[in-house]
């Protein structure tokens, strides 16, 4: 068995894998998959990586980000999805994949699914909410267009506002409305009129088409745009039957450029009208109020009194009150000199040489207290020291020698001889005795 591996030839594992790699990414240059996503990852680099799985088999799928950028969505786990891309061979895992160039939804087209997608995501960030939506002015003075220079739809609106309201101002941003790039120069357009300021009002819009046709209307971009417009926009975009996502964020939905036109102008017969009927109005309550002015007047000019009457009454109510305020001037006098009484009996009471003296009869009567405390402070104090001299005497040394002690200590360093083998014969000693002291030889010591 040795010898025939000998004679054949031997490969490496790198070998192998570059002849499988070779032979696949030959033969699967271009395939169509169809299969459901799982194990979707999407890291931070960009790239998304996937299995697509059916019933029998599994095989490994990756979008790098250059080509994930043109994708119109983002797919989902679980989701049923139709790839078309190449094989390759991944070397140091020994792995094939399909590395994707185009992806979309099965029973659905790429373009709706984006569309789905981006209008859940928007209405979630409330972009899409009634209340964040601004009025439009009732007679815009400088309208401002975002379309296309050579479209039907800018004809269509400049025809309908000159036939409405012929000087008007219209300023037009010219842009492209589909293709490449057309998304980001809509975008761009309607920040470009906020920064010019003056506008009462923007329409942006084209003429219809297929979906392909207006999707520059459903880019994020565009949306976020009108968003951000401090300035209410008009979304003109296609026919009636025609929906696209600006017409959701926009402040007002018109189904036809026309249409927004009519929309954001009336006809001078219209406001003419309204003047008219404002005039009639107003006439009318005019005289309304002129009749209720009059009709008050009337009954306040029956119940007017005869002047005379009132000065009469005024004179009977001028008297009572006079008499009134003397009897109340009188109780308030009484009662102030009562008061006074009161106070002048409270002063007495309170007067600084009264206080004074009952102050004085308190103090000597308070040096009487401590005469008599401190005397028998005093007393106590020589009693107990008296006690203390009497245990003092009693405990004393030199009492003790009153009755046949001394005390001796040896010379010359008067140290205090408790035992007898403290001096030796020959030594001289200090004997201190009840009345004088004795200075002694040792002749001899005993114990």
């Amino acid at each position: 068995m040795f010898e025939n591996a000998s004679k054949a030839q031997i490969l490496s594992v790198s070998a192998v894998t570059q002849l499988i790699k070779r032979h696949l990414e030959t033969r699967f240059i271009d395939v169509w998959v169809e299969g459901e996503v799982s194990n979707l990852r999407m890291p931070s680099s960009g790239h998304l990586y996937f299995t697509l799985k059916d019933a029998d088999a599994q095989l490994r799928g990756v979008i790098f980000r250059s080509s994930g950028r043109s994708l119109k969505f983002i797919p989902k786990e679980g989701q049923q999805v139709l790839c078309r891309g190449r094989v390759t061979v991944y070397e140091p895992r020994g792995e094939y994949q399909l590395v994707i160039d185009y992806l979309e939804p099965r029973g659905i087209g790429s373009l709706q699914a984006a569309f789905e997608q981006l209008k859940e995501r928007l209405q979630s960030e409330g972009l899409f909410d009634p209340a964040r939506k601004k009025p439009l002015p009732m007679l815009p003075r400088r309208i401002g267009l975002v379309t296309s220079p050579t479209g039907a739809a800018i004809r269509d609106i400049l025809k309908v506002l000159r036939r409405r309201f012929a000087n008007l101002e219209v300023l037009i941003n010219p842009v492209p409305v589909q293709g490449e790039g057309a998304a980001a120069a809509i975008a761009s357009a309607l920040d470009e009129l906020n920064e010019i300021g003056g506008l009462d009002v923007i329409i942006v819009g084209r003429g219809g088409g297929s979906l392909e046709d207006l999707w520059a209307f459903n880019e994020e971009a565009v949306a976020r745009a009108i968003a951000r417009s401090n300035i209410p926009v008009i979304s003109a975009v296609g026919h009636e039957a025609d929906y696209t996502i600006t017409d959701f964020v926009a402040d007002l939905r018109a189904p036809t450029p026309s249409a927004a036109a009519e929309m954001v102008v009336r006809t001078k017969r219209e406001l003419q009208d309204r003047i008219k009927f404002g005039q009639v109005r107003l006439g009318q309550g005019i005289r309304r109020r002129l009749e209720a002015v009059r009709s008050r007047w009337k009954v306040q000019q029956r119940a007017l009194r005869d002047p005379l009457k009132l000065i009469e009454a005024h004179l009977l109510r001028l008297d009572e009150l006079e008499g009134r305020g003397r009897r109340g001037l009188f109780n308030i006098l009484r009662h102030q000199a009562q008061r006074l009484r009161h106070a002048r009996e409270s002063l007495r009471h309170r007067s600084p040489i009264e206080r004074l003296r009952r102050l004085g009869t308190q103090a000597q009567e308070t040096v009487k207290r401590l005469d008599l405390q401190m005397g028998f402070h005093l007393r106590q104090k020589r009693n107990r020291l008296e006690s203390a001299l009497s245990k003092l005497d009693s405990l004393s040394p030199l009492a003790i020698l009153s009755r046949g002690y001394s005390i001796t200590r040896t010379l010359p360093d008067m140290a205090l001889v408790k035992k007898a083998r403290r001096v030796r014969p020959g030594d001289r000693v200090h004997v201190k005795l009840h009345e004088g002291s004795l200075i002694c030889h040792v002749e001899k010591t005993e114990g």
